[in-house]
């Protein structure tokens, strides 16, 4: 069983903690979001979580064995995709190619057609596109391809680090509907966005993060209704 376990954490840059004692769990087939405002440590968990930042305190597990030292391709390797923020992606090289780089190591090289087929089958728009530059291609569609290299390595969890910032409300519902489909076939999801009307309707669970720390979690309805998240978050009166 997928299980990831973030216990009393704390990361951060220099020698400041950006994140306090953060305890998070998402478990199998999952959907957690991790929401709160711009600054609040939400990448930096991110960052924690696939090894490019240290963790200082607390414990990071995955399947019940810790991470620990080990490093970003190592993560990947385990199961742990990752969408950053931003995209990072090759914008000289084709979509296939993209996609085809994520797929150098063990069973995502041995599965690598069939992973090409599930992503071009996920984002029709992208098999239109598979011999195009990646630079040429729209917020939207950049951010197709983004999800679809992490699909490629074959995650058991795919974070998602602000994946609706710039894109157009109609491309966002196209890109969390297919994020819907993957979740109902096994896979679990770390979402983190500001948007925290869309995360909570997204989600089963979530965990709010304010400057640092963990204020508040539960069942995305009960966050929903919180007169917190309410007044601080969804623009409405308590």
């Amino acid at each position: 069983m997928t299980r990831l376990t973030l216990e009393r954490v704390s990361a951060g840059y220099g020698k400041a903690d950006v994140v306090r004692d953060i305890d998070l769990v998402i478990e199998s087939g999952q959907r957690v979001a991790l929401i709160g405002s711009n600054g609040a440590g939400k990448s930096t968990v991110v960052k924690t979580i696939n090894g490019l930042v240290a963790t200082r305190r607390g414990r990071v597990l995955w399947d019940g064995g810790e991470l620990g030292r080990m490093r970003v391709s190592d993560r990947t390797r385990a199961g742990i995709g990752t969408v950053p923020e931003g995209r990072l992606l090759f914008p000289e090289c084709t979509v296939t190619e993209n996609l085809v780089a994520a797929s150098t190591f063990g069973k995502a090289r041995e599965h690598r057609d069939e992973g090409l087929a599930r992503v071009f089958g996920l984002f029709p728009r992208l098999a239109e596109r598979a011999r195009q530059r990646v630079g040429t291609l729209s917020g939207g569609e950049q951010q197709m391809v983004a999800i679809g290299r992490a699909l490629m390595t074959r995650p058991r969890l795919l974070v998602l680090d602000e994946p609706s910032i710039g894109l157009a409300p109609r491309v966002v519902a196209e890109i969390f509907e297919i994020l819907g489909t993957l979740t109902r076939s096994g896979l679990s999801l770390l979402l983190v966005e500001q948007n925290v009307q869309l995360s909570l309707r997204s989600v089963d669970y979530a965990y709010l993060l304010q400057q640092g720390e963990v204020v508040l979690q539960g069942p995305s309805g009960e966050l929903l209704d919180s007169p917190l998240v309410r007044a601080a978050y969804l623009g409405m009166t308590v």
